[in-house]
C-alpha cells in the first residue's frame, strides 16, 4: 500500500504492534526466575512459562512457594529493563518517515515507566515525537482524549494509525476520520482478538498488512 507522508502523523499502538509483547513477558519472567533461583532458573523459568499458558496465576505460585509478596513480583515484572527486538522493517520504516518529514507518534496503554523502558530497549525512543501514556494522562483507549493529544500537538495533519487490539485500537481513529492499519497477528499477539469484533465495523481498520515492508511512503 501507498501512504502519503507530507504533513503526516504516523501514530503507533506499541505492544504487538512494533514488537510482540509476549517477548516482554518472558524477559520479566527470566529476569524473576534468576532473581528467585539463581542456580536453577532455567527451571523456574519453564514452570512460570507453563503456568502462563495454561491461563494459572503464575505470581500467585511465585508468592507462596518463595513467600514474596504479589505486588513485589508485578513491581518487578513491570519496572525491570528487558530485552527485546522490533519487528523486521520497523526502524527503517521510522527512519524513512523522519527523513520525509512526517512526524512519528505512540499511544499505548500501560505504565510510563514500563513503556518506556520498552521503547528504550527497542532502540525507538528516539524516532519518537510524541509519546501518549494512559498512566500519565488518564484514560485508556478509545477514549477519544488519547487522540485528540496528538491532534491538538500537531493541528491540521494527516493522521495514519498503525495497531493489532481490534477491541479498542481503531474504535476512535475511525470515528476521527483517521487512516487505520492493522498488522496481522503473526500468531504470538496477547489479543488474539480479532474474531470476536471481525464483524463489527467500528473495530476494524480501513487496511491490513503482515509487515512494514508492504507499506510505500511517498510525498506527494
Amino acid at each position: 500500500m501507498i501512504l502519503k507522508i507530507s504533513n503526516t502523523v504516523v501514530v503507533f499502538d506499541l505492544d504487538d504492534t512494533l514488537y510482540n509483547e509476549i517477548d516482554f513477558l518472558k524477559s520479566a519472567y527470566k529476569a524473576i526466575a534468576c532473581k528467585l533461583e539463581k542456580d536453577n532458573w532455567q527451571f523456574l523459568y519453564a514452570h512460570m512459562l507453563s503456568i502462563y499458558r495454561n491461563k494459572k496465576d503464575v505470581f500467585g505460585f511465585l508468592s507462596e512457594r518463595y513467600l514474596v509478596e504479589k505486588k513485589c513480583l508485578l513491581n518487578e515484572y513491570r519496572e525491570h529493563v528487558p530485552k527485546l527486538k522490533p519487528f523486521g522493517h520497523v526502524i527503517a520504516f521510522l527512519k524513512k518517515i523522519k527523513q520525509m518529514g512526517g512526524k512519528v507518534a505512540i499511544i499505548t496503554d500501560g505504565r510510563e515507566k514500563t513503556q518506556k523502558n520498552k521503547l528504550n530497549s527497542l532502540g525507538i525512543d528516539k524516532y519518537l515525537d510524541l509519546l501518549v501514556v494512559s498512566e500519565t494522562i488518564g484514560t485508556e483507549k478509545p477514549n477519544e482524549n488519547n487522540y485528540k493529544i496528538v491532534e491538538s500537538c500537531y493541528p491540521n495533519h494527516d493522521y495514519i494509525y498503525i495497531g493489532d487490539n481490534y477491541k479498542k485500537d481503531f474504535i476512535t481513529p475511525n470515528i476521527r476520520k483517521w487512516t487505520t492499519i492493522g498488522i496481522i497477528d503473526n500468531g504470538l499477539n496477547v489479543h488474539n482478538n480479532f474474531f470476536k469484533f471481525s464483524s463489527s465495523e467500528k473495530h476494524i481498520p480501513s487496511y491490513f498488512i503482515n509487515s512494514y515492508s508492504e507499506i510505500l511512503l511517498i510525498n506527494n
